[in-house]
């Protein structure tokens, strides 16, 4: 089965991540499936503009924890210490390039978010030009508590220093409707009215030619990419591999194979356990 759907509709070329069963979660296969509808698109002389989404219940929850943290062996995103962070970098590099597919594509790419686009689902859905959020959908980068750093650093450049620290300080979720009055998506719509918003937005810049609107996207990407994008990113993953390989981030590996990766997110989502001590905290 396929893990990202395509569909040519009509000048939207329609992108789908198909892992219902876990709520689109990010295996070893799902990023590079996402480039290559990317690409596919892009080069397509029909299609003016895509449109992004997630099958299920949600848009996408992150890495599969079943697959990366509640098995024991070794695998790309926690290796055997002595880590090789060469390695690790690699593989996550690899994938943030697949996700930002969608930003260097020359054609926009809207976002559609319902359910959760949380920790590297967030990373997906922020490098789109366009992020449209149903009303009670959450976004959050959790990790930021312990066991990861956003590879895309795409909150500090929706969002400004201040308001990416207070998301990645707190590691906290938020509702569409505070994404958008925070700035970091386009906008949020009742859920009910989510696909025909979207399909409104696409439909209006489909009319435009694709010459047009590729060399508008160029100039405001240029202005990003400018600052220092891609060494940003390259800090950040750099620091992905160290968060996931410390001491704590370790522990918390270490928890998610005794109790499960349920339990232990939620231990570290509302603050009650010590990563460092490897032990609830006493209150």
């Amino acid at each position: 089965m396929n893990k990202v759907l395509y569909q040519k509709d009509g000048r939207i070329g329609r992108i789908t991540l198909n892992r219902p069963e876990v709520m689109n979660t990010i295996d070893d296969d799902l990023p590079g499936e996402l480039s290559a509808a990317a690409a596919k698109a892009d080069a397509d002389p029909d299609i003016h503009v895509m449109v992004l989404a997630g099958n299920g219940p949600a848009f996408c929850a992150g890495y599969d924890l079943t697959y990366y943290a509640e098995q024991r062996a070794g695998n790309e995103i926690v290796q055997e210490m002595p880590w090789d962070s060469f390695k690790d970098f690699a593989f996550m590099w690899r994938n943030t390039q697949h996700f930002m597919s969608l930003w260097r594509a020359s054609k926009p790419v809207i976002c559609k978010v319902h359910g959760f686009a949380v920790a590297g689902g967030s990373d997906i859905a922020l490098c789109a030009d366009l992020t449209f959020m149903a009303e009670s959908a959450q976004i959050g980068y959790m990790p930021a508590r312990v066991w990861g750093c956003p590879t895309t650093a795409m909150w500090v450049y929706r969002l400004g220093a201040e308001k990416a620290k207070r998301m990645l300080f707190t590691g906290d979720k938020i509702s569409g409707r505070e994404a958008e009055h925070m700035g970091l998506i386009f906008k949020a719509v009742p859920d009910t009215q989510l696909d025909a918003e979207v399909d409104a937005m696409a439909e209006r810049m489909a009319s435009v030619p694709i010459n047009q609107l590729a060399m508008q996207k160029l100039v405001i990407n240029q202005a990003i990419e400018a600052s220092g994008l891609m060494n940003t990113q390259r800090l950040a993953t750099i620091f992905d591999g160290i968060s996931r390989h410390s001491p704590e981030g370790m522990n918390f590996k270490k928890r998610v194979e005794e109790v499960g990766w349920k339990q232990a997110v939620r231990e570290r989502d509302q603050g009650i356990y010590d990563w460092t001590l490897d032990r609830p905290i006493k209150k």
